[in-house]
């Protein structure tokens, strides 16, 4: 019994993003398309491999079984044809990225639009998400990460700013109105935007200065998710709803502009910047080698 390679791709990437829009982005192709392969390959088959909905698809016990299979021979099927990159005079194909929204909004940038002018055969995929994700499972070839959030099996680069701080802010309005904090105590008669990880976590802000460090539960009117929902925050604290915590680099533009001002910087926590990581134990993909080049050769 011969299956097609591309309706195996198919329902890899159904299995993987667990949906056939999404599937269908992730290899250039139209839902209907994919579910067409799919369909081909249950028939040939003889068996259902994915329990659907309007919103979802998931692997019954028989997919979850062949992808178990077919997801490492599938991976070394595609190292076998990246090897014909050593005979290109430059790397084609695509490299796809797992990211956290601030390593989007606050590294890549600095990065990316020069790669891609270096490497215009290559094709780059960025998913931006905060929780932390199984970089083969999830179809990519590398994600970015802070060093606590690493699996020891990684292979690690640094990239991006190599340290970074938290800075404390509110409008000239917000601090006005209620008072600038001399303490990090102080903060707990404020109102604080807070933030929750996708963990369901909730942020704690920790500051340290002469050798005293000091973590507050913040209290406030508002709540985001950490990442998508985080320049809501912002806005609100330049519109004077309260006082936001964030990376400062995030921040600097509107410090520099004065529609936010500083609070209590020299508490300020320092903190290792992210690192670009990737399984070791796997052949790196021509595009992702040439971006560690790029990465290592760049100074951001």
């Amino acid at each position: 019994m011969v299956a097609d390679l591309n309706d195996l791709n198919a329902f890899l990437a159904v299995a993987r993003t667990g949906g056939f829009r999404d599937a269908a982005r992730r290899l250039g192709a139209s839902p209907s398309g994919v579910s067409d392969a799919v369909r081909r390959l249950e028939t040939r088959l003889g068996v259902r491999l994915l329990n659907r909905t309007t919103r979802s698809a998931v692997p019954t016990e028989a997919g979850a079984r062949l992808l178990e299979r077919i997801a490492p021979a599938l991976g070394e099927v595609e190292a076998a044809l990246d090897v014909m990159n050593l005979f290109r005079d430059r790397p084609a194909g695509t490299l796809r990225l797992n990211v956290p929204v601030s390593a989007a909004r606050l590294v890549l940038p600095r990065i990316v639009p020069a790669f891609l002018a270096a490497y215009p055969e290559i094709q780059l995929e960025v998913t931006a998400e905060d929780s932390f994700v199984d970089l083969v499972g999830a179809g990519c070839d590398a994600g970015i990460r802070y060093d606590e959030r690493l699996e020891q099996d990684m292979i690690a680069v640094p990239i991006g700013p190599r340290v970074q701080r938290y800075a404390l802010a509110a409008s000239p309005a917000y601090l006005c109105r209620h008072g600038r904090p001399e303490h990090p105590r102080e903060l707990l008669g404020h109102a604080c935007l807070k933030g929750r990880f996708s963990s369901g976590a909730m942020m704690i802000w920790e500051f340290e200065h002469d050798g005293e460090a000091v973590r507050v539960e913040p209290r406030g009117p508002l709540l985001v998710g950490i990442g998508a929902a985080t320049d809501l925050a912002v806005e609100a604290a330049v519109a004077g709803t309260g006082i936001i915590y964030l990376f400062e680099d995030w921040l600097r533009p509107y410090l520099d502009e004065g529609k936010l001002e500083p609070i209590l910087e020299p508490w300020w926590q320092a903190f290792s910047g992210p690192f670009l990581y990737y399984p070791g134990r796997r052949l790196v993909p021509a595009p992702l080698r040439a971006f560690i080049d790029f990465v290592r050769q760049t100074k951001t």
